[in-house]
């Protein structure tokens, strides 16, 4: 159980606390967006190359991609590899912080799910 869910079942707090607040906010800085969450998305799989994340996330432009994945990288979530060969081979994975994601993409997946249901019964 997270400690904010256990603060408010406890009613411990009348209000959120300043650095969940900041917290939730660093998560949205750095997650935020259209495109951002496709992308770690598809390299959950493992690595993959530029024109390989072009041709699974449907309708980004190549300029979106790579102003995405490097906003990814600033922020220690994705790491690109680049091989001195001919011709040169640049390879994006996730860091380790990226793949800590996955339990926010699964929450976010079921509530996805679970809502979309709902919206549809109703």
């Amino acid at each position: 159980m997270s400690e904010l869910r256990e603060m408010l079942e406890k009613d411990k707090i009348k209000q959120c606390p300043k650095r969940y607040i900041l917290a939730l906010t660093d998560t949205l800085n750095v997650i935020s967006g259209k495109w951002k969450l496709p992308i770690i998305a598809s390299l959950l799989h493992g690595k993959n190359r530029f024109k390989d994340l072009q041709e699974n996330i449907e309708k980004i432009t190549p300029r979106m991609l790579s102003k995405e994945l490097k906003e990814l990288e600033v922020n220690s979530i994705v790491a690109r590899k680049v091989y001195d060969q001919t011709p040169v081979l640049i390879e994006y994975t996730l860091t380790d912080s990226g793949k800590n994601l996955i339990g926010l993409l699964d929450a976010m997946l079921d509530w996805g799910l679970a809502h979309r249901k709902e919206v549809i019964e109703s």
